[in-house]
């Protein structure tokens, strides 16, 4: 089939890397315009268009995807599918009415569950067990088209962010080839989602990783595996913020009040939380680089009885 796809970041970047590799026939790329980068503020290309330049595939790069100009140009490609991955606008519906069949949508959970644009992230937030990888046709709504296929896996209690989305883009690139396959072949099903099971997955911002100590030790430990990379969670220790990249809940009844330092350790040093203490084992201070616990605790004189946050 003649394949449009939309996309940008690195997991949508695994997906077109799959559909190449397994001989489909991707002929256009619709991603996001350059955005300055770094100190200098050079234009960088996404994940997606290094990918297109280097199989010769034609890219677009709209501000918006009502022009019209752009609309014939997509119409002009006679698509048999759109595959939409982590693109980041909605399709209007003139663009959904373009391919012969329809679009589909690669999403990183569940769904209905985690509607949205960090469904892995919040999946750790929340602390599931379980998440995985939708293949949906879409519609006009946010994530509310009917489910194509679906595939699960379990999610460790250690697992961060970042390890989830490497193993759900892999899972989700065999998924969609598949997915092809079957819809070619008209061999496939679609089933409506129950809306009354659906739940948010928002966009992350920058504030989400403030660690409040007043919540659970699972919570804390949740949190700081789910917003890696970014936005990162982090506490303020004498007036300057301390990132806080790896924790872990504790059993330890330590009494003390919620930030406060209850014990230093080999490991890294206890912070009490609402309920049990929290195991700190790796930190980003302030105008430094990232160090296991330990290394900062021997090269900084924290005591017990501070209070972070």
């Amino acid at each position: 089939m003649r394949i449009v796809f939309f996309g940008c970041d690195d997991f949508a970047a695994v997906n077109l890397t799959h559909l190449i590799d397994r001989g489909h026939r991707v002929v256009g790329l619709v991603t996001q315009p350059d955005k300055p980068k770094g100190r200098g503020l050079h234009c960088g290309y996404s994940p997606t268009k290094q990918i297109a330049f280097a199989h010769g595939i034609a890219v677009f790069q709209p501000e918006t995807l009502k022009d019209p100009v752009l609309v014939d140009k997509l119409r002009w490609f006679h698509a048999d599918i759109f595959v939409v991955i982590a693109y980041g606008k909605f399709l209007p519906q003139e663009v959904l009415d373009l391919p012969k069949h329809f679009c589909i949508n690669v999403h990183a959970s569940l769904l209905p569950k985690y509607r949205g644009a960090a469904p892995i992230n919040w999946a750790i937030i929340h602390g599931e067990t379980e998440t995985g990888v939708t293949i949906m046709k879409m519609d006009a709504g946010m994530d509310t088209g009917a489910i194509i296929a679906q595939c699960a896996c379990p999610v460790p209690d250690e697992m961060t962010s970042a390890e989830l989305r490497r193993d759900l883009a892999g899972m989700g690139a065999d998924l969609l080839s598949d997915s092809l396959r079957r819809i070619k072949s008209g061999d496939f099903t679609v089933t409506p989602q129950d809306h009354a099971l659906a739940s948010r997955a928002p966009k992350m911002h920058k504030d989400l990783g403030h660690i409040h100590w007043q919540t659970t030790a699972k919570e804390i430990h949740d949190l700081v595996r789910g917003v890696q990379p970014w936005p990162g969670a982090f506490t303020f220790w004498r007036g300057n913020r301390l990132k806080v990249l790896e924790a872990q809940a504790s059993e330890a009844q330590l009494k003390g009040k919620p930030g406060e330092i209850v014990e230093l350790h080999k490991d890294g040093f206890y912070v009490q939380a609402g309920d049990r203490a929290v195991l700190v084992k790796r930190v980003l201070p302030a105008n430094s680089h990232a160090m296991d616990a330990r290394a900062f605790l021997a090269g900084h004189k924290l005591m017990i009885g501070e209070i972070l946050g």
